[in-house]
């Protein structure tokens, strides 16, 4: 980060994502936070984008509790979402292909989760298998909810920050 700006901005856009997790919160699977930081990763890039998942990862836990499995799920998830999406910005790609990886993505935090916090916690076999179809619903949830949200506001937010980044 060179300025004051980008502080700022890494910031600000760490605030929001954390406020729109806390305020969805209460819903199972319905979350913004898929298609904000999709957003900004696109428009800002790789760099930004991992340093926002750093921070929201980290900062995240004083709203939602210190668990390992979570933090590390986090840290997994979203900087390598960073580094995919990150990837878009100043590229052309359909919408559909935007909404195709922005679900392949969601499916995938699931599936880590499935598989890290029954490790990190010592699940036996039996505990596991509980745990992957006890997901199931709230993955699917959160996959529709993410297919809609992208699809409607990928377009407008990407243009919205485009403007803040060029302001």
């Amino acid at each position: 980060m060179k300025t004051a700006k980008d502080v700022t901005l890494v910031g600000m856009f760490t605030a929001l994502l954390i406020g729109s997790q806390l305020a969805l919160s209460a819903v199972t699977g319905v979350e913004v936070v898929t298609v904000l930081f999709l957003c900004f990763c696109a428009v800002y890039g790789r760099g930004k984008g991992v340093l926002v998942a750093l921070a929201f990862s980290l900062l995240r836990c004083f709203v939602f509790g210190f668990q390992l499995n979570v933090l590390a799920l986090y840290l997994i998830y979203y900087n390598a979402f960073a580094l995919c999406f990150g990837t878009l910005k100043g590229r052309k790609i359909s919408l559909l292909a935007v909404v195709a990886l922005a679900c392949v993505s969601t499916v995938s935090f699931t599936l880590i989760d499935d598989i890290l916090t029954p490790l990190l916690l010592g699940f036996s076999p039996k505990a596991m298998k509980f745990y992957f179809l006890g997901s199931l619903y709230a993955m699917g949830v959160q996959t529709v909810c993410t297919a809609i949200t992208v699809s409607v506001l990928y377009l407008p937010l990407t243009r919205l920050l485009r403007r803040i980044s060029e302001a």
